[in-house]
């Protein structure tokens, strides 16, 4: 019976966040507020609908662990490296001085050693879910402020695993002997966690994803993906460590392997459903009576968070030389506190944090949360009206000219969907300029070829949005789609399409039927294989013809002589 009260509370949480996120999404606000405000309203400390809310966490936390293997699958070394020295070093400073100033002026206020680092490293963090999510609705992604914003987010989800371990470890009793005895187990459990699942991942897992059984069936890799993202959640538990660390690390694996990107679209619904779970359980440990009796307080943790956070990204960013407007308006995105810094408060919960500072931290989290879709909208007019003035009374230099560095969209390349034959004929056209060209395909046998040509080639279902994302179908200048199945030709054309409307689509209708039906799906051109062969085959009978007329020719001449 408790199991079916269970799925009552999960079925009411999600149905609010539902609602909500709707309402949200119609106010143009992210709908992770929504998810936080059914929590907060259904919740033990309000409404009190929802009455197993330890349950409902226990799952929630199975959606951080794959909200973590998928960044993780972001998170190949290549991918790291051209991040650049503004990512690396710009994500890395912040955190570190983030956490080092909130310590500080935790400690000012008379809190314990370990409590003061464990609320710095809470406030470290920004939201990646709702900051990204924001900046590419208002295109601003390719921005100056909006591409190292994005570099710093993903520094501070690669440091969410280690703060995460940090936590738990100053959460521990005993002195700094059993503390560092702690430590080097921890390091010993995670070398072992990654010596296995590197064993696993890129020994067996590329077999079982190979075998034609798997390609026939497509439940079957997305059962082996949830498998592999839940199963090395669970082996970490079991090492002593964080769920997050082993999801994290299996993802980190796996983004070498052609499957990444496919493996992340077909788990992307159930880390949705988790997700929506966990914000909504977070939102249950608000508590309104406490926020609106504690208003001065809370108020005065915000003001801290979102002034010190913009100050301390605008500072880290202008000693990699932006300038000062763009590092500015990345600080002001990224003046919140986020996600995981749930999963941390958790962790101390209890250990380091007291119950009244739990709530304080996760009051203020839920309204920064709140704040950040006003933060992001007006952080380059923010940020230009702070620097005119600053310019005007000769505390900063003016610039004439943004120096900036300017990543231009790449807007030269190919995407070819489809790598048999008519694929690589297409590919081969940019003979030269290999670099150019991104192939998609279901078929791993297709992707080592086109890897062995030297194309970036990705196995990924392209009637998927995310395996499209991922390709940079938005910023190609043309698609081409190769696929023989109408059917499928015509779903993937309008995809692509809604993607990115700009794009020149050039797709392949292998029955005449169904040519009027590719190009209604948003294709510019369409090549009518049965016009091509029939063009062909009359190009041959003609050949034929005049072949026979001039033997004829020849013969008449023959005979006249």
């Amino acid at each position: 019976m408790d199991s079916w009260y269970l799925l009552l509370d999960i079925l009411i949480l999600l149905g609010g966040a539902l609602v909500l996120g709707v309402v949200c999404e119609r106010l143009r606000q992210s709908p992770i507020l929504g998810y936080l405000a059914a929590g907060t309203l259904l919740g033990p400390n309000a409404l009190r609908v929802v009455s197993t809310a330890d349950e409902v966490t226990v799952l929630a936390e199975l959606g951080v662990a794959l909200l973590l293997f998928t960044i993780g699958l972001e998170f190949s070394w290549p991918r790291l490296k051209k991040l650049g020295a503004a990512a690396f070093g710009g994500g890395t400073g912040q955190v570190l001085v983030t956490m080092g100033l909130a310590a500080g002026c935790a400690m000012i206020f008379s809190m314990p050693f370990r409590t003061s680092i464990a609320v710095g490293a809470i406030v470290a963090l920004s939201s990646t879910a709702v900051v990204l999510r924001l900046l590419i609705s208002r295109a601003e992604i390719e921005s100056a402020h909006g591409r190292h914003a994005l570099g710093i987010l993903l520094m501070q989800d690669v440091a969410v695993v280690p703060l995460v371990l940090l936590v738990t470890l100053i959460g521990g009793d005993g002195s700094m002997k059993d503390m560092s005895k702690d430590i080097v187990l921890a390091i010993v459990g995670a070398l072992v966690l990654v010596v296995v699942l590197y064993v696993l991942l890129n020994k067996v897992a590329p077999k079982v994803m190979g075998l034609g059984e798997m390609q026939r069936n497509r439940d079957l890799p997305i059962l082996l993906a949830i498998v592999i993202g839940l199963g090395s959640a669970l082996a970490s538990h079991k090492l002593g460590l964080s769920p997050a660390l082993g999801a994290f690390v299996a993802g980190m694996i796996l983004a070498e392997s052609p499957f990444a990107t496919q493996i992340r679209a077909d788990i992307g619904s159930i880390r949705t459903l988790l997700v929506t779970l966990f914000f909504s359980s977070i939102g249950m440990l608000g508590d309104p009576a406490w926020f609106f009796s504690h208003l001065p307080s809370v108020l005065g943790f915000v003001a801290a968070i979102v002034i010190g956070k913009s100050v301390v990204v605008w500072i880290v960013l202008k000693c990699f030389g932006l300038t000062h407007r763009h590092a500015l308006a990345a600080g002001i995105c990224l003046a919140q506190v986020g996600e995981f810094s749930f999963v941390l408060a958790a962790v101390a919960r209890g250990t380091v944090i007291s119950e009244e500072m739990f709530t304080l931290i996760i009051s203020s989290t839920i309204v920064t949360l709140f704040l950040t879709p006003y933060l992001v909208a007006f952080a380059p007019r923010v940020s230009g009206m702070v620097v005119g003035t600053l310019e005007r009374i000769g505390v900063a230099k003016a610039v004439a000219v943004e120096t900036a560095s300017k990543q231009s969209v790449a807007s030269d390349r190919l995407v070819v969907i489809g790598f048999g034959p008519a694929g690589e004929a297409v590919a081969h056209a940019l003979d030269g300029h290999e670099d150019r060209v991104t192939v998609l395909d279901l078929n791993p046998t297709s992707i080592r070829r086109a890897h062995q040509l030297g194309y970036s080639a990705h196995i990924g279902n392209a009637a998927q949005a995310e395996v499209l994302e991922h390709a940079g179908v938005e910023h190609a200048s043309a698609v081409v789609v190769t696929v023989p199945d109408p059917g499928a030709a015509r779903e993937i054309v309008g995809l692509v399409r809604s993607l990115a409307p700009n794009v020149h689509i050039i797709a392949r209708a292998r029955y005449h039927r169904f040519y009027d039906d590719i190009q209604r799906g948003g294709a510019d051109d369409v090549v009518n294989e049965e016009w091509i062969v029939g063009a062909i085959l009359a190009s041959r009978v003609r050949a034929c013809l005049r072949r026979e007329e001039q033997s004829e020719d020849e013969a008449s001449s023959v005979e006249s002589e």
